[in-house]
């Protein structure tokens, strides 16, 4: 495990991120459901953010409602008036980020900007609220991460974007060689963690050799998302600094034997 400068990731790990707030009831990414987290003792939530369209920022997975709410349309083409009408699994508002921030003071929030016209929004809100040390973003948008920093700029967390995590993965395999062409690349990013699956596509990222370059460029290795017990395990025995779940019970009992539950 690795330790960082920035506030955003001055727990001890490794760190217990609950993803969309948890599985509860398909209550994904409601107040509900980060209230379940924060009450269960999660101090790192996990979610989401698109742009309706007149401009508000809410906390949402999908492009569209239509997978977990009682409406239908996409969230860019809808105004907010539309989109504060719909209720996740038929029960809960979809919410704003700002609010999120609001009612949940102590918490640290990882948040994957969905869509190019999230990031200026994001910052925004982030700077409002002056959240710089409770956010992290996210995107698997390379250009998005781009956009925050340059928008966000040095007091602002992120993480690795997909080309930085491929390069990444070139560095752990590749040797010394390969480092002095790349290192400098991918620190100038001004990541602090790398987000990645356990596997992708069949292929396995997380490793030792992974763990340990990441390590050596002062990153700190989150994994998505593990709902498997043996898994957790697994890639607590490797030494991650974080994983996310959407089980929340199975990720704090695990903690909780191992004797690393902070919560």
């Amino acid at each position: 495990m690795t330790a960082t400068s920035h506030p955003y990731l001055d727990s001890p790990a490794p760190i217990a991120f609950a993803h969309r707030g948890g599985d509860a009831d398909g209550l994904e990414n409601t107040m509900a459901a980060f209230r379940t987290a924060v009450d269960g003792g999660y101090r790192y939530l996990e979610t989401d953010v698109h742009l309706t369209s007149d401009g508000v920022l809410v906390a949402f997975h999908d492009s569209s409602l239509d997978r977990v709410t009682d409406r239908r349309g996409r969230i860019a083409e809808l105004t907010w008036a539309e989109v504060r009408e719909a209720r996740v699994a038929g029960k809960e508002p979809v919410p704003l980020f700002e609010d999120l921030l609001e009612a949940f003071p102590g918490a640290r929030w990882n948040v994957d900007a969905k869509v190019d016209e999230a990031v200026a929004p994001l910052i925004e809100t982030i700077r409002r609220a002056d959240a710089w040390d409770r956010v992290c973003v996210g995107s698997f948008s390379e250009a998005r991460l781009v956009r925050a920093r340059a928008l966000g700029g040095p007091r602002m967390a992120s993480s690795l974007g997909t080309r930085g995590v491929a390069e990444l993965r070139l560095l752990s395999v590749g040797g010394r060689v390969a480092e002095r062409f790349l290192l400098d690349k991918v620190v100038r990013r001004g990541a602090v963690c790398v987000q990645v699956p356990e596997r992708s596509n069949g292929i396995r990222v997380v490793d030792a050799a992974f763990l340990r370059t990441a390590h050596r460029l002062g990153l700190q290795v989150h994994v998505w998302t593990v709902n498997d017990e043996s898994r957790v395990h697994a890639l607590l025995d490797l030494g991650v600094d974080a994983i996310m779940t959407d089980r929340l019970d199975m990720l704090r009992s695990v903690y909780v034997e191992r004797g690393v539950w902070t919560g």
